[in-house]
């Protein structure tokens, strides 16, 4: 199993715990550091690796990919280099991180696995599943969960409106953990 842009390590713990063997992968040294700690405090075994995406894990294939990537809209499209920010700023359209991993994943699945993704509604679900099936993936929606926006989709309402993703008077978003089967 592999967890890209892990950030604590939750998702790669977890399946380590429940006995996969489990890589975690995020740009920021923080966040390796913090899934490393984690894993052990859990009793669980973590390859923790530092790098952009799929860099650390070259020519390495899994069975399963999960990634909650950063995807919030931001409005000087830049990806920040270092700072909290890089936890969550995805680009003008939140999706430069989402892209690149729908894009790279099908040569890092084996064969019938699967890539797990969390994002919101408002960076576009059906073109979400349009790039994994242009990338060879069989994908659907295994979960929603309706809400408020958050403190940051709220903060930059006004982006998000500009950029034609939120309705001028939309209070609310979906979480979507979505599947794609190679």
């Amino acid at each position: 199993m592999l967890d890209v842009c892990t950030g604590s390590g939750l998702l790669a713990v977890t399946a380590a715990i429940a006995g996969a063997r489990a890589t975690a992968v995020d740009v920021s040294r923080r966040a390796v550091t913090c899934a490393a700690v984690n894993a052990r405090l859990n009793g669980a075994r973590v390859r923790a690796l530092r790098g952009s995406l799929f860099e650390p894990v070259a020519g390495e294939r899994f069975d399963v990919i999960a990634s909650n990537p950063p995807y919030v809209p931001c409005p000087d499209g830049e990806l920040p280099g270092r700072g909290p920010r890089r936890a969550w700023d995805a680009g003008h359209d939140g999706r430069v991180l989402l892209d690149r991993l729908i894009a790279d994943a099908p040569r890092h699945l084996a064969p019938g696995g699967v890539l797990l993704l969390t994002h919101s509604t408002i960076v576009g679900e059906d073109e979400t599943l349009d790039r994994m099936r242009s990338a060879g993936l069989e994908p659907e929606v295994l979960g929603r969960v309706p809400g408020q926006l958050g403190p940051l989709m709220r903060a930059r309402a006004a982006h998000l409106v500009r950029q034609g993703l939120l309705a001028p008077d939309q209070q609310t978003e979906e979480v979507l953990v979505l599947g794609g089967r190679r």
